[in-house]
């Protein structure tokens, strides 16, 4: 398939989605570790800050939300900061933040990490100081600084899954492919995309190709132009996968902009609100995720039990984390080179055209 048509077309902000194919994955359950699960002591007071990546994307809104929710539930008498700085700012003003926590007399930080191991003397300097940093979503690449890390999912799942959903987009006969990514920085985009690559080199993913990696930095305006130059450049590309909520979102829109929806796919990680549209539309016919919500309430039990010594933050520690039931402590399977301890939620929903429309709400 030859492409002789450049986008062209006004900047769109982008959101999240993922292209998986049908239905729920299942995710692989934590282990217990033996004896009685910890409870949680309510009503203790701790002064917690929720660090995302950056502020005003919907993701993050909901893992506040999820977190709000648990907060009320324990009764603490502080209420949580949800701050954050811009995308364009999003290394230094996280650092920043670090810096300043235990200062502030902050008593855990909750880090979405987006700053890759530049993050690292900040983190430590505050748990030297006293203020446990508990990371979701994305971890500190290296350990360093870090308490414990609450999974979403399990990072090399996420590279079969996205593998998964490009062979079922192209089919059995395949094709190229490109990725829009996040930042450069972003662990968990470059711990899912290594697990792709890695999933890549099965032979049932022989017909398909991976052209490159570019990065949109989690920026509308940059992540529309870069899948833009990606069309301009691949005359032959037919899907491109972006595994972030800013960069499915704006590669949907400037496929759509142009008309190409009939030529070109888009997969990835997103979120079912923001993706209605393009996969009723053909644009996404498939995507994945998990629940934001649910990662923000799950973060906020794992940091307050961590602050208040209802945990010690030790493999094998078994815990119970209110409505979301029982996890346990591991260390971290996913990066097995570190010293890293994990908590993994799951499990990845698949949404279709059959059952995104509920999904969004």
């Amino acid at each position: 398939m030859k492409r002789r048509r450049f986008i062209a077309g006004a900047m769109c902000a982008g959101l999240l989605a993922a292209n998986v194919g049908a239905g729920v994955l299942a995710q692989e359950a934590t282990p217990a570790a033996s004896g009685a699960a910890v409870e949680a002591t309510t009503g203790q007071d701790v002064k917690m800050m929720l660090l995302p990546k950056f502020l005003g994307i919907l993701p993050f809104d909901q893992a506040n939300q999820g977190a709000q929710e648990a907060a009320a539930e324990l009764g603490n008498p502080t209420a949580f900061d949800f701050v954050g700085p811009t995308a364009e700012n999003s290394v230094a003003g996280q650092i920043e933040f670090m810096t300043n926590a235990p200062t502030a007399g902050y008593d855990v930080v909750m880090l979405s990490n987006n700053s890759g191991d530049q993050i690292v003397p900040s983190a430590v300097g505050a748990q030297e100081a006293g203020t446990k940093v508990v990371t979701w979503d994305s971890p500190i690449p290296n350990g360093e600084g870090e308490s414990v890390f609450v999974a979403q999912v399990d990072f090399t799942e996420t590279g079969k899954v996205m593998a998964d959903m490009a062979l079922s987009i192209l089919g059995e006969d395949g094709g190229q492919f490109a990725i829009l990514s996040a930042s450069p920085d972003a662990a968990n985009q470059n711990a899912w995309i290594a697990a792709m690559e890695d999933a890549l080199e099965d032979p049932a993913y022989a017909n398909l190709e991976l052209l490159e990696t570019v990065y949109g930095d989690d920026q509308s305006e940059k992540s529309y132009e870069q899948a833009q130059a990606l069309i301009s450049k691949h005359p032959d590309m037919e899907l491109i996968m972006a595994p972030t909520s800013v960069g499915i979102v704006s590669a949907a829109q400037a496929l759509q902009a142009e008309g190409l929806c009939d030529e070109i796919k888009v997969s990835g990680l997103g979120v079912p609100a923001e993706m209605l549209e393009y996969t009723q539309n053909g644009c996404a016919p498939e995507f994945a995720l998990w629940s934001f919500v649910d990662l923000g309430y799950l973060t906020y039990y794992v940091s307050y039990m961590l602050a208040t010594g209802d945990l010690q933050g030790v493999e094998g520690e078994t815990f119970m984390a209110g409505r979301l039931g029982e996890y346990t402590i591991t260390q971290d399977p996913t990066r097995p080179d570190v010293e890293a301890l994990r908590v993994l939620m799951g499990p990845f929903t698949v949404y279709n055209i059959d059952n995104v429309e509920e999904a969004a709400g």
